[in-house]
């Protein structure tokens, strides 16, 4: 697939794909279908470990879902444009590597969603985060009603979707939205500097420890338990397993092949 709203990249180990609808990003359906599309190259290579999300420039990450696109669509044309959203944030959500999105400037409504589907939110200090739908007489519709309360509690997440306000990266932070904040000028070295780490650690663990926290925070406490157990014994079974517990007892650094 050709790509021209977005930009994809791989090196050593690490996928970044940057919105590129430059400056302030808005999300079409078409940077919709292809960013799900980019997600399902990125689950299928196995040489890809982890993957980075962020806007081109500084200005925006993304200023939220395209209204110009958005205002005069029929209902069954919306539905289906956000059913486009809500189809490729679930992908990036389930996908079954550490996703981390970098974000700077501008982080409005779909934007916020689709920071909330990665795993971790890195952000520049310049961030201005805000879900201004009902201001606009909707709501959000990419998954913000739902992820946000999980992330944050029901009764912030109220607060900031009732209400539009619009918040600074260091109370993003303080609300626990963001996992940290850094300098305009480093947000991308901190990405890559983390997803490197995370990248060294055997995928199937990953990917198991990722699974069980998904489906657990769905399920009672019991089924998530059962879950987990499942989970742990697929890790167990791994190449890598075996790989990293023999290492530990033999006092070396381990070799993991990603089986």
């Amino acid at each position: 697939m050709t790509y021209e709203t977005i930009l994809l990249a791989k090196e050593n180990g690490v996928a970044a794909i940057t919105l590129n609808r430059p400056p302030m990003n808005p999300l079409n359906s078409q940077l919709f279908k292809e960013l799900g599309h980019a997600v399902d190259e990125i689950a299928e290579d196995d040489s890809i470990k982890v993957l980075i999300i962020t806007g081109s420039g500084s200005k925006a990450f993304a200023a939220g879902a395209d209204v110009s696109e958005m205002a005069y669509l029929s209902p069954v044309e919306v539905y289906n444009f956000n059913m486009g959203s809500r189809k490729t944030f679930d992908k990036i959500e389930n996908l079954g590597k550490p996703v981390i999105a970098a974000i700077a400037g501008v982080t409005f409504g779909g934007g916020c969603e689709l920071a909330l589907a990665c795993d971790f939110r890195f952000a520049a200090e310049n961030v201005k985060i805000a879900f201004p739908e009902t201001g606009l007489g909707i709501i959000p519709g990419g998954g913000g009603t739902v992820r946000l309360p999980r992330l944050i509690g029901v009764s912030r997440a109220k607060e900031l979707i009732y209400g539009g306000e619009m918040i600074d990266a260091a109370t993003a932070e303080k609300l626990g939205i963001v996992t940290k904040v850094v300098a305009v000028d480093a947000l991308m070295d901190e990405a890559q500097n983390y997803a490197a780490k995370l990248a060294a650690r055997p995928s199937v663990a990953m990917k198991m420890a990722k699974e069980s926290i998904q489906a657990g925070v769905n399920l009672d406490s019991s089924s998530a338990l059962n879950y987990e157990n499942q989970c742990f014994i697929t890790a167990f079974a791994s190449e890598d397993a075996k790989e990293g517990l023999g290492a530990f007892l033999e006092k070396r650094k381990p070799n993991y092949t990603g089986k």
